[in-house]
């Protein structure tokens, strides 16, 4: 997966099994916030992972396309 989706996508793919926001998956995988805001912007026009706002955060998850292709459940 990550030759398909490059290193830090796959893992920004296969990480979330909770709903995260962004400043939690930058903290979790040591990138800056706009990298990762960047790299799941593009998993979201995908279509692998979801979007959803709480409260004043927006928080992302795997669709079942990404749960797919990240291989769980």
């Amino acid at each position: 997966m990550a030759q398909l989706l490059g290193p830090t996508r796959a893992g920004l793919l296969t990480a979330p099994a909770r709903p995260a926001s962004t400043a939690q998956l930058a903290a979790r995988h040591f990138l800056s916030p706009a990298t990762v805001s960047h790299h799941l912007g593009v998993l979201h026009r995908a279509g692998l992972v979801a979007r959803s706002r709480s409260g004043r955060s927006v928080l992302y998850r795997r669709t079942s396309a990404g749960s797919r292709l990240a291989g769980s459940r």
